[in-house]
């Protein structure tokens, strides 16, 4: 039992050899104790004075000899057990190579037939899957590290045969040499995945934004008074500072396609996507500023009316109080009266101002192509026609007053 070659074909089998192997050892263990209680009362035999029933020589010679065969059974032992226990370490690293191989297969048919996803949100999944088996890879490299380190041992030893060793260390490293380039290249293909849905979604974003951006500046509600338009400018001063602020975005875009893949980059819809986005940009920062332009002409006409609505009402008291007015005969009423018209002079000065200020407005709002042009110049018309009144009466008066003085005077002088 203890010279038998058999050492075993695989781990299990080893196992059950040094199960068995324990068992004779137990064996021999009993049997020392047997023996070396044996040897010691065959010596006493060999001690005896007097009589002896065997010559003393040939009991030392047995009781030697039955030591060195139970020494040499336990140098078998010893021996086989050290075999055993190398066979076991040897079929352990087949073992566990062949589980390292089958975990190798494994992750290969799982990268082969793995996608790098439709959407960003399938992308990001994909992507956290592959971050948990770079986990695993890199705790499977400990442990094939780990068991090379055992090949090299058994190697060392040199108690077997180092071509199937070496043959199978080479095997799988040149295997697992292989999944960490597939695994590398499925890492490059989800990050270039990743970053084009990236680079879709927050052009989809930009789309969107810049949608609502150009019903809001393509608005037709300008304000329905001074106020309201005021208000709308200031909103629109707003939109109008996004815009700009979004410009560098949309400036950018090129440059993010470029930086992708070539086969995500060379698309052409996402080629088709960046022009789009450009151009829809370039059409609201043209309506944005039309808009701005449309709401402070709606703002200057809003003034305008305003305007001409505080001088008109200026010329209505002043039109009633010159029709209602009558040339007073007696001097010092006239007098009286001539001071009144001093004082008219002077807001008519001012007036006359703010109307000149209105026929200015009203001529760059025409010129400017407003569309409440014919509006604008129709009361710029009235309210000179009522201004030419107001001065025809003035002079009216003032002539009547003048003749009246005259009079007086020649009376007097007389």
């Amino acid at each position: 039992l203890l010279v038998s070659k058999d050492l075993g074909k695989h781990l299990l089998e080893v196992e059950d050899l040094l199960q068995k192997h324990g068992l004779l050892e137990a064996d021999i263990s009993a049997q020392t104790e047997r023996v070396q209680a044996l040897n010691a009362a065959a010596l006493k035999f060999s001690e005896l004075e007097g009589y002896q029933p065997c010559d003393p020589q040939i009991i030392c010679n047995r009781v030697n000899h039955v030591q060195t065969c139970l020494e040499e059974l336990e140098e078998l032992a010893a021996k086989r057990r050290k075999e055993l226990e190398d066979s076991r370490q040897l079929w352990t690293f087949f073992q566990e190579m062949e589980e390292a191989e089958a975990w190798i297969r494994e992750k290969e048919k799982i990268l082969a037939a793995k996608t790098c996803g439709r959407d960003l949100s399938s992308v990001v999944t994909l992507t956290n899957k592959h971050k948990t088996m770079l986990g695993e890879l890199g705790n499977r490299r400990a442990l094939l590290h780990q068991t090379m380190k055992k090949g090299e041992k058994i190697l060392a030893k040199k108690s077997f045969s180092s071509v199937g060793i070496q043959e199978k260390m080479r095997e799988v490293c040149l295997r697992w040499k292989k999944l960490e380039e597939i695994t590398g290249l499925h890492q490059q293909r989800l990050e270039d995945a990743l970053n084009f849905f990236q680079f879709s979604a927050e052009t989809d974003d930009l789309v969107a934004w810049l949608q609502d951006t150009y019903r809001i500046v393509s608005s037709d509600d300008f304000g329905h008074d001074d106020y309201s338009s005021q208000a709308l400018l200031r909103k629109h001063r707003a939109v109008v500072d996004e815009v700009e602020k979004h410009r560098a975005s949309v400036l950018s875009l090129r440059k993010q396609l470029a930086l992708l893949a070539p086969d995500h980059r060379q698309g052409v819809d996402i080629q088709i996507r960046v022009v789009e986005v450009e151009q829809l940009y370039g059409e609201v920062a043209e309506v944005a500023v039309l808009r701005t332009q449309w709401l402070q002409d709606a703002l200057a006409v809003y003034r305008m009316f305003s305007e001409v609505h505080a001088c008109e009402v200026w010329v209505d008291e002043k039109e009633q109080w010159l029709e209602k007015m009558e040339v007073p005969e007696e001097l010092d009423e006239v007098e009286v009266v001539q001071h009144r018209f001093e004082s008219l002079d002077q807001e008519m000065n001012s007036v006359m101002g703010r109307i000149l200020d209105v026929n200015q407005v009203v001529q760059q709002l025409v010129d400017g192509g407003h569309p409440s042009s014919d509006e604008v110049r129709s009361c710029q018309d009235h309210l000179n026609s009522r201004w030419n009144r107001v001065v025809e009466l003035v002079e009216n008066k003032k002539s009547q007053l003048s003749s009246v003085l005259k009079i007086q005077n020649f009376l007097l002088e007389c």
